[in-house]
């Protein structure tokens, strides 16, 4: 069932994920901007069709949405005769959520005889990922707030970021897009440039959403404008996200991320990745290891991100990858909720070293 409305959270901005115990909404993405759509999940199937369809996008998003999805399947189970060891949760499969998740469980069914405990410590274990991925955020934004007006020029300066990273791809309050909205609130924000992202739009139809939501004053470019943007000198720096960082300061994103990056490298506008530190897989020695999705040829062949009528001849080949990856000496610095990683000299990041520092500082 869909119900129609706008999600918003305490602090104004938009929600993509509305839950409260036993219930979830996810906000149909598809739709937008024209259209907000949620759609109620009932169980872990309705998550997982959920997240292959789009409803609900960004790394941060699609981990929290399936751990709730299931979190209101078990919750909603009238009657259950298993023992605890029957009752852990293997649904969930994104992996660090799922790693967390399942020893939760596993804990869990150690110490209890009842099933319904283990239920109850998964619902909860759950809930808490929802309120530590915006508590997260929030300080992604603040840290790299503050990095960026430490190494601007300027008294106010605007700020380039491709794809869509902020309270829609996320439980709330956003990454790359967060930073943007801390410096907006800061008064140091000139403008934002937010790209479309072809294929599927996200930046047209997502973050400029957001963007005008919050009153952030905003352009929209295509793709290919990024470096005519950056000679014109409408661009002082960049903030993307990163669905996976390698220890070598590697990072994956959504396609054209790259692209941006070298622009920005040839202007010399500084590049920066904004990501929580879960995004850090360290056992993934560059960016050469990370396995690239590629998604369906219809995004390219049909108008709408493969949602409208066909555009291209029939019988063209595609390639469609939905990532690319942007080497570490393209990054000048990665943002992260406990501070921001730098370059260890010119060209490299100490990943690990700065990983292990990070993680046992408090936010």
């Amino acid at each position: 069932m869909a119900s129609t409305r706008i999600g918003l959270a305490a602090d104004n901005t938009l929600q993509s994920i509305c839950y409260k115990r036993g219930s979830l909404q996810l906000l149909d993405q598809r739709k937008l901007p024209l259209e907000t759509i949620y759609l109620e999940i009932q169980n872990s199937t309705d998550g997982w069709n959920a997240i292959r369809d789009m409803v609900v996008r960004g790394a941060p998003a699609i981990a929290i949405a399936a751990a709730l999805s299931l979190a209101v399947e078990v919750f909603n189970l009238e009657e259950f005769n298993g023992s605890p060891a029957d009752a852990s949760p293997n649904a969930v499969n994104l992996s660090d959520a799922a790693t967390r998740l399942k020893e939760v469980i596993l804990n869990a069914a150690a110490t209890t005889s009842e099933a319904r405990s283990v239920f109850q410590a998964f619902i909860e274990a759950a809930e808490i990922m929802l309120e530590d991925d915006v508590a997260s955020n929030k300080a992604i934004g603040s840290y790299g707030a503050s990095f960026l007006q430490q190494h601007s020029e300027k008294p106010k300066f605007s700020v380039l970021t491709h794809c869509n990273t902020g309270s829609l791809a996320t439980a709330g309050y956003g990454t790359a897009l967060g930073v943007i909205r801390a410096l907006h609130s800061a008064g140091v924000l000139e403008r934002a440039y937010c790209t479309e992202t072809r294929p599927f739009n996200q930046g047209s139809r997502l973050t400029a959403f957001e963007l005008v939501h919050e009153k952030i004053p905003a352009t929209l470019i295509a793709d290919s404008a990024v470096a005519a943007s950056m000679k014109a000198g409408r661009v002082d720096a960049v903030v993307v996200g990163a669905d996976r960082v390698a220890s070598n300061g590697d990072t994956a994103n959504k396609i054209g991320t790259y692209s941006v990056a070298l622009c920005a490298k040839f202007h010399t506008v500084p590049f920066y990745v904004a990501a929580p530190l879960t995004s850090v897989d360290l056992s993934l020695s560059s960016g050469q290891e990370i396995v690239i999705e590629e998604r369906s040829p219809k995004e390219l062949l049909n108008s709408h991100g493969g949602l409208g009528e066909q555009i291209a001849a029939s019988g063209i080949s595609v390639w469609n990858p939905a990532f690319d990856v942007t080497p570490a000496n393209l990054i000048s610095g990665i943002i992260t909720e406990k501070g921001v990683i730098t370059k260890a000299d010119a060209d490299t990041f100490d990943i690990k070293l700065s990983y292990k520092r990070l993680v046992t500082r408090p936010r």
